[in-house]
């Protein structure tokens, strides 16, 4: 099956301007996460969405492969779909990895590419168990619950599940920001309107559920460090040991 990786990238970012140019231990954000990407086995081509000039010469100059795109989009997702819907031949399958998850593992993206292998799983996603109580009740690291079926029932930015006896438990999962989809259903989601769940904790994946969409859910043991505020950038270098 034909595999292809997007990664949105915006530049006017609300909490972080500027977010996929920051500078890692010598190599922005962006370049990376597009260099993790590229070492996945079974792809077959990586781009790089964006609007704006300055991350479209930042890929130029790096030999990065880039699409401009609308400025109008409100979701990394529907900057995605604008890409696939300029392909004269789409791909079976399209990842779409955020732009601020520079320390993806190729092995995670294998880990979609071989879900969405399955002909009834149409969305995938990954999580990662939560050992510390910070990212629990960090708003920034989302949350999701999954049924006994690996199919998520519902992601949060507030610490799910609540327990009433007890703060923390082994089963907080956060959710890691890539996914997988069949293209035509990819297609579909774009169509849907934004959801009351969706707007009140700013996550499109409710959008999907609240329409009857099922995500399925790979686990993942790696470690990883996702960049939302500018704070986040001394964890990113620590990660890194610089």
């Amino acid at each position: 099956m034909k595999v292809t990786i997007i990664i949105p990238a915006r530049y006017a970012s609300t909490r972080f301007p500027g977010k996929p140019l920051v500078d890692l231990g010598g190599k922005s954000m962006l370049m990376r996460v597009y260099e993790q990407a590229g070492k996945a086995k079974g792809i077959s081509d990586i781009i790089i969405a964006t609007d704006d000039t300055k991350i479209q010469e930042h890929c130029i100059n790096h030999g990065a492969k880039v699409c401009m795109t609308s400025t109008d989009h409100q979701t990394g997702t529907d900057r995605c779909v604008e890409v696939i819907e300029g392909f004269s031949t789409k791909p079976d399958i399209i990842i779409n990895v955020q732009g601020d998850e520079p320390f993806i593992q190729p092995q995670q993206i294998e880990q979609l590419i071989n879900l969405l292998q399955q002909q009834h799983i149409q969305i995938a996603t990954l999580c990662k168990k939560i050992d510390a109580v910070e990212d629990i009740i960090n708003p920034n690291i989302v949350k999701v619950v999954k049924s006994t079926k690996d199919k998520a029932l519902y992601f949060s930015r507030q610490a799910i599940p609540y327990y009433r006896d007890k703060q923390i438990s082994e089963i907080y999962y956060k959710h890691l920001g890539i996914y997988g989809f069949k293209t035509e259903t990819f297609l579909q989601l774009a169509k849907l309107p934004q959801s009351p769940l969706e707007k009140a904790e700013n996550l499109e994946q409710l959008r999907w559920l609240d329409n009857g969409y099922a995500i399925y859910l790979a686990e993942t043991d790696f470690q990883s460090v996702a960049i939302d505020t500018p704070e986040d950038v001394q964890k990113a270098l620590d990660f890194l040991g610089l």
